[in-house]
């Protein structure tokens, strides 16, 4: 191999620091319909993918990289974000669990809002660097929890907010057994969503509605509506 080629292998084979990537690539700006957050959200010149790519060429199998959903503001968490920060007394004085966090977006819009404490649930290793650089860049203390916190009893808070994670069907299977664990603690959720397929409509009752940017994978969009809604043990709206 020449050197030429044994360098181009090293540098592909080279681990980007999550934290310099998305400083260096994404940008910092507010929210569109949550102007008081402000996110490094992904733009055309980004370059996910290389933050996506395998660590290396040694050929051993990998899991696949999660998709970068960390890298938007998507519709269910900016909806159930404004109403949030709308509607203060409703974290105000209380420990709050923002389930699915990503960006950390609804979790910053509570802690703005006057929670106690946040925890923040998020797997994907990058969006666990995202998450923490946007709680900074918002100046909010948020405790990151990056285990599978839905496979488990619920944490030790007042109420769930979970944005947007109906998008598909096994993961609103996976979520709705965790809820329901919530409930049955005493545990408030509140779900926000711009309609997905797999929202679980029977179980929520209509709390509001705004019209915000589904911004999530396509880099904006126009406002359309999405809600925020109780979820309840049975029928009961």
């Amino acid at each position: 191999m020449s050197d030429h080629s044994a360098g181009k292998t090293r540098e592909r084979g080279k681990r980007l620091d999550p934290a310099d990537f998305i400083k260096a690539n994404m940008r910092l700006a507010p929210v569109p319909s949550v102007p008081e957050v402000r996110l490094y959200q992904a733009h055309p010149g980004s370059g996910l993918r290389r933050l996506l790519e395998p660590d290396d060429d040694s050929g051993e199998s990998r899991p696949e990289p999660q998709p970068p959903y960390w890298a938007y503001a998507w519709a269910g968490g900016a909806v159930l974000a404004r109403y949030v920060l709308d509607r203060s007394s409703i974290v105000a004085g209380k420990r709050v669990l923002d389930l699915g966090a990503g960006s950390g977006l609804v979790g910053i819009a509570a802690a703005k809002a006057g929670a106690r404490a946040v925890i923040a649930a998020e797997i994907d290793r990058n969006g666990v660097v995202a998450l923490r650089l946007n709680a900074q860049a918002n100046g909010v203390a948020i405790e990151i929890r990056d285990e599978d916190v839905p496979a488990g009893p619920p944490p030790a808070v007042e109420l769930v907010l979970a944005g947007d994670v109906f998008y598909a069907q096994d993961v609103g299977r996976r979520m709705m057994p965790f809820l329901d664990r919530c409930l049955a603690a005493g545990i408030d959720v509140l779900v926000g969503d711009p309609g997905r397929a797999w929202l679980p409509r029977p179980r929520l009752c209509l709390l509001g509605e705004y019209h915000v940017p589904d911004v999530g994978g396509n880099g904006g969009s126009e406002p359309r509506p999405s809600a925020v809604f109780t979820l309840v043990p049975t029928n009961a709206c």
